[in-house]
Parts: structure tokens; C-alpha cells; sequence
């Protein structure tokens, strides 16, 4: 059976009035790639706290195998706040995808995993 690759999409999304448009494209991106995506933009935009948002969205994190960081990440306190948790459980972290007709190829951080975090 074949592996299917999900991945996390993480970027700035409090002070961004375009986010949803940009998370949506990063979106059609990977799934073009083959990957199946969690992307907190899906999440409603108010009614929960900004600790709730990340509770959800670091749930959805943890049941990928991988992080797409959007260009603007560092822009970010969630999205960096994610950075330290994707390296502290050795997500795969994918910062560039390009794709070309059927054929994709990722640019990862050599595309390998991180090592967990020894304390």
C-alpha cells in the first residue's frame, strides 16, 4: 500500500488579512504534490482564544509527519512556536515545494527528519 505523506501548513496568521487566500494556496500546492494537508485557516476566524487556537492547531500539527512553513513564519509567535515543536518531535519540515506538471519535488532541510529533543 502506498504511504501517504500528510503535512501541517504553518505561517502568520493574527494580523494577516489575507491569510486565508495564502494558506489556500500553499494548500493546492502540496495536495498537487501528493501530500494530504491539515491547514489551521479552516479554523473560524473568532470565538476562541488565541491559547485555544493553538491547542487545535498544535493537535492538528501532531498527527502529521510533516511541516510546510509559509515564507512569512518568522513573522510569526504561533508559527515560531511551532518551528521549536516540529524539531522537538522530529517532524519532517518542508520550507520550499515546487511543482512541475505530475512531477513534484520537496526542499526540505535536506529533507530529513530532525532528532527529538534530548532533555
Amino acid at each position: 500500500m502506498k504511504e501517504i505523506k500528510t503535512v501541517y501548513i504553518a505561517g502568520r496568521i493574527t494580523g494577516d488579512p489575507e491569510y486565508r487566500a495564502k494558506f489556500e494556496q500553499a494548500q493546492r500546492t502540496l495536495e498537487a504534490a501528493g501530500f494530504v494537508v491539515m491547514s489551521p485557516a479552516i479554523l473560524p476566524s473568532e470565538g476562541f482564544t488565541y491559547d485555544d487556537y493553538m491547542k487545535v492547531s498544535s493537535a492538528m500539527m501532531d498527527v502529521c509527519g510533516a511541516v510546510y512553513f509559509l515564507p512569512d513564519w518568522k513573522q510569526s509567535n504561533g508559527a515560531m512556536y511551532e518551528m521549536g515543536r516540529a524539531i522537538a518531535t522530529g517532524k519532517e519540515i518542508i520550507n520550499q515545494i515546487s511543482v512541475k506538471g505530475l512531477e513534484s519535488r520537496c526542499a526540505a532541510w535536506k529533507h530529513t527528519r530532525h532528532g527529538k529533543a534530548r532533555a
